[in-house]
């Protein structure tokens, strides 16, 4: 029951704290969102003053009246200096890095100091990921990754961001949640399975496509060639024989497309999730030959094509298929 509410009240503090924060890309800390209160530590250390001063009204101590009021200017002291090491450090949010889902997601900031200050002990984390902590003593700019997990595919926004730091001497903790104007594209989990079908079928048309590669066989003329012992007699040219310009045979190939098509109709067997796995672990695959390969959705056609620009196209249309807030795409052209 205590902890439920203690949950509760932290929600409620967070969520307080993040209204008064809009979303920036970049933005400076001051006493509008710097929050501070003694921390574990400090709470023990004030009950501590509290028992010394108890104890020197009690014996009417004197060197004990000094002691106490002594650490308890110290206490006094240390809310400076703690709100001083957040005191105007700019955040700067630069980018979300994609990311596959079930891997972390990449954000990167970069902390700037004010003039000549030094920050120290600085700690950061988004409310779902690893911390990480800094300094700002030499260098006057500093640039940090943060991590947070993935749950689905699709855009993630970045989480809000917690920034705190006990520093110098772990009595206070001054904190501040900020919301982070930053998101990252979560690619669907690439899950290795199945067989593409032969896809390059017999194609007819223009023989000098650049989608089009021959096979010998066929019954495309292409040429003569000259004519070699074991060829089939009905391969010669007579009419070129007959001129006089040597024995020649006629060579034939068959026309084939060379490129692929990824389909969502390939694996009818499996779940929607199912089949975005695996059309994503067969465009990485696709990818890494260098073969040209395009993709088909519901609604969706890329035509095939080759290189990053192209992987990062079908993977972002992988990624927001179905979602209420697909990516735009263009047709590639062929």
């Amino acid at each position: 029951m205590t902890g439920s509410i203690r949950q509760r009240l932290g929600r409620a503090v967070i969520d307080w704290s993040l209204r008064r924060s809009p979303r920036l890309k970049q933005l400076t800390l001051s006493q509008r969102r710097i929050y501070i209160m003694p921390s574990q530590a400090g709470a023990v250390f004030l009950m501590l003053l509290l028992v010394m001063l108890i104890l020197a009204i009690n014996f009417q101590n004197n060197l004990m009246f000094a002691v106490t009021f002594l650490l308890a200017s110290l206490f006094v002291v240390t809310i400076l200096h703690t709100y001083a090491n957040l005191s105007g450090l700019t955040i700067q949010f630069v980018r979300g890095h994609p990311c596959f889902l079930g891997e972390q997601a990449a954000f990167d900031l970069t902390l700037t100091a004010r003039g000549t200050r030094q920050y120290e002990s600085i700690q950061l984390r988004l409310r779902e990921g690893e911390g990480a902590a800094i300094d700002l003593v030499e260098d006057r700019q500093r640039s940090l990754t943060l991590y947070q997990n993935t749950h689905r595919r699709g855009y993630l926004p970045a989480d809000a961001l917690l920034i705190e730091t006990f520093y110098p001497l772990g009595l206070f903790r001054a904190w501040t949640w900020l919301q982070v104007d930053l998101k990252s594209l979560v690619y669907p989990r690439p899950v290795e399975g199945g067989q593409l079908p032969d896809m390059h079928d017999a194609a007819g048309g223009d023989q000098q496509s650049p989608h089009l590669a021959e096979r010998p066989g066929g019954e495309e003329f292409t040429g003569l060639e000259q004519y070699q012992a074991g060829m089939s007699l009905k391969r010669v040219a007579w009419k070129n024989y007959a001129r006089g310009q040597g024995m020649h045979a006629k060579q034939y190939v068959e026309l084939s497309d060379n490129r692929r098509w990824l389909s969502w109709e390939l694996w009818p067997e499996l779940s929607g999730e199912a089949r975005l796995s695996r059309l994503t672990w067969w465009a990485l695959q696709l990818h890494r030959r260098g073969e040209e390969y395009g993709l088909r959705l519901p609604g969706i056609e890329i035509r095939p094509d080759r290189g990053e620009s192209h992987r990062v196209r079908v993977l972002e249309a992988l990624a927001c298929f179905g979602l209420d807030s697909p990516v735009e795409l263009q047709e590639s052209r062929p």
